[in-house]
């Protein structure tokens, strides 16, 4: 475990050594933390409340900062300080500049800073996606890799939408009769707003039509009443005229005509109104049957519609239309998708055949980089070629790539049936020496890249490796003292337990005299013998 650990890394080729189970995973699982790997609440100190990785970064290059500016995370120069905090309940928080992100930014933002190149990384060389994205970098093949990645997600985007919509369109077909049958008969059926209030208020002044003109008819009589006898309006007038001689004798009654007047002008209106009445009153039985014919029309399609008034049957009679509308709509859509989904994918099938020319231009001299450098680690027969075929269309293309391999120089195979431990090593370095070389690699990371080799290949992997080192910052975790001795800087995880009985790691720095005992520890094991100090001195001096 580690308690707490600040180091700072220089430049150039860092060596990191120490014995086997002395903490240097720690190191790579704390690397690995930041780079967006799964946490665990395992990698916590018993007691502790949480775990804290920090790194920072210096250089931050136009795209990155670009990347941040866009994920609304404050700029601190070409400074980078990346820190994840795991809590023992196994979520964790990350944050760059401060700024609190979502792990699959922090993942991007790593993936840019630094490549972890652990041991069963070689297995990526059987990886077909690999091979493919490392002989597209090594063919600058970004930019059209990135348009074809557009162009084919537009392209199945487009796909996607015509299929939905044809289903659509055969949906809309099926149900074409059903639909045109309903919207004819609520269209035939002339709905009008408030239709049914009107014809429910007729229907019941038609059925009662006998006793209305009754009522309004002995009305008439008592108002307006025929024979010798006057009628209220009469009565009226002439008791206003007898009030109006004894006016003068008795002012209290001076108000009185007019009130009479006015009674009689009203009454006048009601008779009026009582024989408008009268000659509206329609005593038809045929209009009393044809307004009980269209209210029993209109229940029967409420009902079965499942409709409380005329106004939603209107809404549902609409609503076939539309979908009669609809269907001659879907046609004209999947026509204008045809038509572009045609264009995508020739589109897409332009930038997978330029693709295609760029890979296959690139391979053979992509071949003879890896060949060169393989033969420099002592594969002296060694052939690496590249065969491309056609694969199923995708994002990265219509190609397939397979690295092949032969140790011998003669019938080259794939390299996951042909290549040994030391072998894949050695062309795993290879490719991320030419990598560093050409693309501008972020910090490198190897854990043990130099398994199953020793000796002079040992050597010249670390002569490789430090080459590596002099245009970018390469960490080297290793056990092989030729690679150790190569390194710019060198620190050493050991481990020691504390009076609590803890195992506590730590790293540090180790110059001059610790520098050659480590080397000659790594040369002879346990006990550090005197031939040991001396190679180990011969090591460091042909650096």
């Amino acid at each position: 475990m580690i308690d707490a650990l600040d180091v700072t890394f220089p430049e150039g080729l860092v060596i990191i050594t120490g014995q086997t189970g002395a903490g240097k995973s720690i190191l790579l699982g704390a690397l690995s933390l930041l780079s967006g790997a799964r946490a665990d609440a395992s990698l916590i100190t018993e007691g502790a409340d949480s775990c804290v990785v920090e790194a920072e970064f210096a250089g931050a290059d136009a795209d990155l900062r670009g990347l941040l500016t866009e994920a609304d995370v404050e700029e601190d120069g070409d400074r980078l300080l990346v820190r994840r905090v795991l809590s023992r309940s196994g979520r964790s928080r990350c944050f760059i500049n401060d700024c609190p992100v979502p792990l699959s930014l922090m993942q991007d933002v790593a993936g840019r800073l630094v490549d972890i190149h652990s041991q069963h990384k070689s297995l990526l060389l059987t990886d077909a996606q690999f091979q493919l994205s490392v002989l597209d970098r090594f063919a600058g093949n970004a930019r059209t890799l990135a348009d074809c990645r557009e162009a084919w997600r537009s392209w199945q985007g487009l796909l996607a939408e015509l299929a939905a919509a044809r289903e659509e369109q055969r949906r809309l077909e099926a149900d074409r009769d059903f639909n045109e049958a309903q919207w004819r008969q609520l269209d035939g059926a002339k709905l009008s707003a408030g239709e049914l209030e009107a014809l429910e208020e007729e229907q019941r002044g038609l059925a009662n039509a006998e006793q209305i003109k009754d009522a309004l008819g002995r009305c008439r009589e008592l108002l307006l009443p025929e024979g010798e006898s006057p009628g209220v309006s009469v009565s009226l007038k002439e008791a206003a005229r007898q009030l109006e001689h004894i006016v003068k004798y008795m002012p209290a009654a001076a108000q009185l005509p007019s009130r009479l007047e006015s009674a009689r002008i009203e009454l006048d209106d009601i008779c009026a109104e009582i024989e408008a009445l009268d000659e509206r009153v329609d005593l038809s039985p045929a209009r009393l049957e044809a307004v009980e014919e269209r209210m029993s029309l209109l229940y029967s399609l409420m009902k079965k519609h499942h409709c409380a008034e005329v106004d939603e049957l209107i809404a549902v009679r609409e609503h076939y239309a539309g979908l009669l509308a609809g269907t001659t709509a879907s046609e004209d859509r999947i026509l204008e998708l045809e038509a572009a989904s045609a264009e995508a994918g020739r589109r897409y099938g332009a930038l997978a055949a330029a693709l295609s020319k760029a890979r296959r231009a690139a391979a053979p001299h992509f071949a003879a980089a890896i060949t060169e450098s393989l033969r420099f680690l002592e594969l002296d027969r060694a052939v690496f070629e590249l065969s491309l075929s056609d694969a199923p269309q995708g994002p990265s293309g219509a190609d397939r790539v397979s690295f092949l391999f032969s140790a011998t120089g003669r019938n080259a195979v794939d390299v996951a049936k042909c290549a040994s431990g030391g072998e894949l090593s050695r062309i795993m370095l290879s490719l991320k020496a030419m990598m560093a070389k050409y693309f501008g690699m972020p910090t490198l990371i190897f854990d043990e890249i130099d398994t199953g080799v020793s000796g002079s290949v040992a050597d010249k992997m670390g002569r490789m490796i430090c080459e590596m080192g002099r245009d970018m910052q390469v960490f080297s975790i290793t056990h092989l003292p030729q690679v150790a001795a190569k390194g710019d800087a060198h620190f050493v995880v050991s481990k020691s337990v504390q009076p609590d009985g803890r195992t506590v790691s730590t790293v540090s720095e180790v110059q001059g005299e610790e520098r050659t005992m480590e080397i000659a520890r790594l040369l002879s094991g346990a006990t550090v013998t005197p031939a040991a100090v001396a190679n180990a001195k011969a090591l460091l001096a042909e650096r």
